[in-house]
């Protein structure tokens, strides 16, 4: 790795020091593991920047913060986590979102079909299929691989078949895509279920303030443990 390009320690100082508030240990341990693993990616020497890898990134984060305590809170982290690794958030937004309005249009069939079409979307497929053919500027990633899930899944095109030949299209190896596609749906599962069990957690202290002093100090009383479980990790 060449002197300017940043460590993973720098990368992760940069984030801490953009956005200095604590975030409640049950996204910051998940947000840590991602930041590493994109500063990774980021820094290889055939990445380049691409728009279904941001759709996939963006995709991620946005699950990943569903039910965060704060809207503003929840943007500006992103925010200062892209800023971290020398990115553009608004390019990442912005770029995510024409992703996900032309997959919306789309079918299965014109899906696949990106190399005989003309339009933008259109041109950043054919570039990435270019790259990846050629190996020198493409480095495929997880964010990449959930980036063409979600566009299939917002075609309503999920059937396997139709993953396998946006895979072709793109030069892609499906096997790594299936696999990453596994990982992410397994940390899904296991976010939902650390959500459930804080909602539990959460009720059960207020059931048991309730009966020790009343709805008003419950609420309180419930306010003070929420805050000690999610940013202690309790």
């Amino acid at each position: 790795m060449s002197s300017d390009v940043p460590t993973v320690s720098e990368t992760k100082a940069n984030f801490l020091q953009a956005y200095k508030r604590p975030i409640p240990s049950i996204y910051n341990t998940v947000l840590q593991e991602l930041i590493v693993q994109q500063h990774l990616t980021r820094y290889k020497r055939t990445h380049r920047y691409d728009a279904v890898f941001a759709l996939g990134f963006v995709t991620v984060y946005d699950r990943l913060m569903e039910g965060y305590p704060s809207d503003e809170d929840k943007e500006a982290i992103f925010r200062a986590y892209i800023k971290a690794l020398k990115e553009d958030p608004e390019q990442y937004r912005s770029d995510a979102q024409k992703l996900e309005e032309w997959a919306r249009s789309q079918t299965a069939n014109t899906l696949v079909d990106f190399s005989t079409k003309e339009g933008d979307v259109e041109s950043i497929l054919k570039d990435i299929s270019e790259r990846a053919r050629s190996k020198e500027s493409f480095s495929y990633s997880r964010f990449f691989a959930i980036g063409l899930f979600r566009l299939l899944e917002l075609a309503d095109a999920t059937e396997p078949t139709t993953l396998e030949k946006l895979c072709a299209a793109l030069n892609i190896d499906k096997r790594s895509v299936d696999r990453d596609l596994a990982v992410y749906r397994n940390l899904l599962t296991k976010l939902v279920q650390a959500k459930e069990l804080l909602k539990e957690y959460v009720e059960r202290e207020k059931k048991k303030a309730e009966e020790r002093t009343g709805p008003q100090t419950a609420n309180e009383a419930v306010a003070n443990c929420l805050g000690e479980y999610l940013y202690l990790g309790l």
